[in-house]
């Protein structure tokens, strides 16, 4: 039976400075100390409990990372303030020049971005593959390989990755796996299934308002304290430091991911069905036709769905522009991109969180120009938002 995250961020009790339920938020930038003593040895990270500057560690963060950390089942946790400040604070901190990665050639674009583009200027290279197959994973890997990449869920086509087989490549080779697990918190468990790191935008489900921007790195203890090295740490010397309020907004918003996950997670498995129904080629790993599906049963918490994520393919861009434009108006969501709001979220992937990603990857990737990404929201009446849908596809001629 799979761990219970929700349990375990239930049975870590966190109260602030004067017995507040909420923990306290410490607004300040630095920290004072009656010896100086103190001081040095915080500096020296040989003083635990106390403080020294809020780049370094801060109370609020601390908080939410613990949270993190316990949801995870991870020795620790780093937060920091985008997802992408997390996922370029690992790359660097794992790989030097001349090292290698293998990863899965579909991630969000912005990952892909940095590491086809932005890593050639310190000479690491990288390798993308197909990585629902293991054997390609494998025959890519190079003396020089440090890592292995991907998505539990990949990013716009929700491929799911066979985490433990991963995790066995890895391990067989010495190096690491780190999985960004954005789109399934609470649904797949990386780290219980041999992943080393695992990376978060907070941004989307786990904050679920769309209000800030900010990103998580759960491992062991020794590699957070790695990157927080004030000699050597990725994640301290480049500064992507989340800012306490925000922090404290999102500590808040993770006490109930749990339930706001399975609504997602059963809305989203509604529209898959009608959509599919409907005769419109239809992603989603609840469905017994997506090629995953027997494997996304054996990962995930069964507690909490299939997650909320759908992808539909109508082949041309414009007539997936058309539709989104339609659905706007008819109420049913926003056209825009990023995922785990409360309302739901469509776009065009290849125009927008893709578009880093060049025509012709997306094309040996399998990635339609028609291919819309919905963030299936917490809609009360799942059902009459269907019916809102359907009017949009008859409409426009689309089924």
């Amino acid at each position: 039976m799979k761990t219970d995250p929700a349990s375990k961020i239930q049975d870590l009790l966190q109260f602030g400075e004067f017995g507040d339920v909420n923990p306290s938020i410490t607004d300040s930038a630095t920290y004072t100390f009656m010896e100086a003593k103190t001081m040095v040895d915080t500096f020296h990270g040989e003083q635990e409990g106390c403080f020294l500057y809020s780049r370094h560690w801060n109370p609020s963060n601390k908080y939410l990372a613990d949270a993190l950390a316990a949801m995870e089942g991870t020795e620790s946790a780093w937060v920091t303030a985008s997802g992408m400040g997390a996922i370029t604070s690992v790359i660097l901190q794992l790989c030097n020049t001349g090292d290698h990665i293998v990863s899965s050639i579909t991630t969000y674009g912005g990952t892909f971005a940095f590491m086809a583009n932005y890593l050639k200027k310190f000479g690491i290279e990288v390798s993308f593959v197909d990585i629902t197959k293991p054997a390609e994973v494998e025959n890519a890997i190079r003396p020089e390989t440090r890592m292995i990449y991907t998505e539990s869920m990949t990013n716009p086509l929700l491929q799911i990755s066979d985490l433990p087989v991963l995790a066995d490549i890895a391990n067989k080779h010495n190096i690491k796996l780190v999985v960004d697990n954005t789109f399934t918190p609470m649904v797949i468990a990386p780290a219980e299934m041999g992943a080393h790191i695992v990376v978060y935008s907070l941004t989307k489900f786990v904050n679920g308002k769309n209000d800030c921007v900010a990103g998580a790195i759960c491992a062991d203890a020794a590699f957070i304290n790695a990157l927080a090295d004030v000699n050597t740490g990725s994640a301290m010397l480049l500064g992507p430091v989340l800012d306490p309020m925000r922090s404290s907004s999102i500590h808040k918003n993770l006490h109930t991911l749990h339930i706001r996950m399975k609504q997602h997670s059963q809305n989203a498995l509604y529209l898959a069905r009608k959509f599919e129904q409907a005769g419109l080629r239809t992603i989603y790993p609840g469905l017994t036709s997506h090629p995953q599906h027997e494997l996304m049963k054996q990962l995930m918490h069964p507690d909490f769905g299939f997650g909320g994520m759908i992808a539909i393919d109508l082949t041309t861009s414009e007539k997936a522009s058309e539709l989104m434009e339609k659905m706007q108006q008819e109420g049913i969501g926003y056209l825009a991109v990023s995922l785990g709001y409360f309302k739901t979220l469509f776009s065009n992937s290849g125009k927008s969180t893709s578009s880093e990603v060049p025509e012709d990857v997306q094309k040996d990737m399998g990635l339609s120009e028609g291919l819309i990404r919905f963030s299936v929201g917490l809609d009360q009446d799942i059902e009459r938002s269907w019916e809102r849908i359907e009017k949009c596809l008859n409409t426009l001629g689309l089924v």
